[in-house]
């Protein structure tokens, strides 16, 4: 990978020159490409794909949200590699998949996550104001990390109602709602004045219920059902009907030993076990404050003159299930409805508006994308938040640029799914897996138990209801994607 150096200033045009110079390239002028971005990322916490209107959703309203796709570029086939709180958001933060960056599980990781060496790290070294605001969760530890100049973080999960932030080291009660804070903190950080770029990750607690987080990073009630809208949108949807997924409704599992295994008390899954209405409908409504947040932030950076200046990024950690395969909050799991994710970017230099990209973008690919737009460095081997020299590391993840320029350049036909068993859910006791997901095929080997391994025909099975492990004519397929699995393994070590 070509080496860049990095010129510390606090004047961004002079930095791009100097580091071009480096380079012993040309210099880019702004007719060439865009200047470097302000980049405001905004993460939601298990939002669905589809719970979106510009995604379809026949009733939910999210008009900042598809103002975002429909002047920017809205990603079809947008997934997580590991569906799962805290080893998606160290995917998304390093570009690296969780069998390299080290969070495995949503137990305490806090120790190791001060040692991440993220984009906001790489954008800090590269002349970047920084801010982080919302919930960090890798761990209980809500102290601030390195590369973050400005640091809003709850304490392990957080709560809704009246939260307590530690703001840059000091610990303040908030009263409100904590979407509601966490967009103030937001839109106080945009106002500020500044002479360079910044990045603000803006992680927000919803659409995640309410739950208590225990020290070691697991939590008080795992099957609870405490999803908590502000009260102005408490009432509303109250007489929408909830779709349903065909695998919601009429899903017999057939195929799928792994899950209809009887594990202790826990019953077996079925349209019983499956997630009701009530929870789908406060998820819905806990969306709204996020979806207004969106509306907020627009404003504030046209107050600024900032607006067309900045990358404006919407996505999720994971999806959710909706009672499909009569599935509630085991969310690990590699299906569409958990491992697919909303992704919508808006930069008008850079991306024409209405764009549509439909070629697989995956959480690993963010940070690439980042520090290709900020002209930055990929970070150092060995890892280091203090900076120490080190061979370049090539990063799992991939530049969408040349995909939001429409470049239609040879991009991935396959991707890794992931997930490493923990015992906070006792449904995936053992049910850490490996999957390979190609435009028509889903593989998914379980790598702690035996004979237990699934394969899905997408194209004619799109809800993953038809298991076609055992068949034989399958067994050309099932070889072939063993390999791309085996091979999708070894290039990301």
């Amino acid at each position: 990978m070509l080496k860049r150096c990095i010129v510390w200033t606090r004047w961004p045009l002079l930095a791009a020159l100097a580091a071009l110079l480096c380079l012993g390239l040309p210099a880019r002028t702004y007719a060439q490409a865009p200047p470097r971005p302000n980049i405001v990322f905004i993460l939601m916490d298990d939002l669905r794909w589809d719970d979106l209107a510009c995604m379809g959703h026949p009733f939910v309203k999210t008009p900042n949200v598809d103002r975002l796709a429909r002047e920017g570029a809205l990603f079809t086939n947008a997934y997580a590699t590991t569906p799962l709180c805290s080893p998606s958001r160290a995917c998304i933060l390093t570009g690296l998949y969780a069998h390299s960056h080290g969070i495995r599980d949503n137990t305490d990781r806090s120790s190791l996550s001060h040692k991440l060496v993220t984009f906001l790290l790489l954008l800090q070294r590269a002349g970047y104001d920084t801010a982080f605001i919302g919930k960090w969760h890798m761990g209980v530890d809500d102290a601030p990390r390195p590369g973050i100049d400005h640091w809003v973080c709850f304490k392990g999960q957080g709560q809704y109602l009246d939260p307590e932030l530690n703001v840059n080291g000091t610990r303040q009660k908030r009263k409100g709602y904590a979407t509601d804070i966490l967009t103030d903190e937001a839109v106080s950080f945009i106002q500020k004045e500044r002479a360079r770029p910044f990045v603000l990750y803006l992680s927000h607690k919803a659409v995640h219920p309410n739950l208590e987080q225990r020290a070691d990073g697991s939590i008080s009630d795992p099957t609870a059902s405490n999803f908590l809208p502000a009260e102005r949108h408490k009432n509303l949807y109250a007489d929408a009907k909830i779709p349903r997924r065909p695998n919601a409704l009429i899903d017999k599992l057939e195929g799928k030993p792994a899950l209809m295994r009887q594990l202790g008390n826990l019953p077996s899954l079925s349209r019983k076990t499956g997630t009701p209405d009530s929870d789908i409908r406060n998820r819905l409504r806990m969306l709204m404050a996020a979806e207004e947040g969106v509306g907020r932030i627009y404003q504030a950076l046209a107050d600024k003159n900032m607006l067309d200046k900045t990358l404006i990024v919407f996505t999720s950690d994971h999806g959710y299930f909706y009672g499909e395969h009569g599935l509630n909050v085991e969310r690990r799991l590699a299906y569409e409805e958990t491992a697919r994710i909303p992704l919508i970017m808006r930069f008008p230099p850079l991306i024409k508006a209405g764009t549509k990209v439909d070629a697989f973008a995956l959480t690993i690919d963010l940070a690439p994308t980042f520090l290709d737009m900020a002209g930055a460095t990929p970070h150092p081997r060995p890892f280091s938040p203090k900076g120490e020299k080190g061979e370049g590391l090539r990063l799992h993840g991939r530049s969408l640029v040349p995909l939001l320029k429409d470049e239609k350049p040879p991009w991935r036909k396959s991707f890794l799914i992931e997930y490493f068993s923990d015992k906070v859910f006792p449904r995936m006791d053992k049910m850490g897996y490996q999957a390979v997901r190609t435009e028509r095929w889903q593989y998914i080997h379980y790598v702690d138990l035996k004979d237990v391994d699934e394969l899905y025909d997408l194209k004619n099975d799109p809800y993953e209801m038809h298991n076609l492990i055992g068949r034989p004519d399958m067994r050309p397929t099932l070889t072939v994607l063993q390999k791309e699995l085996e091979s999708l393994l070894r290039e990301s070590q």
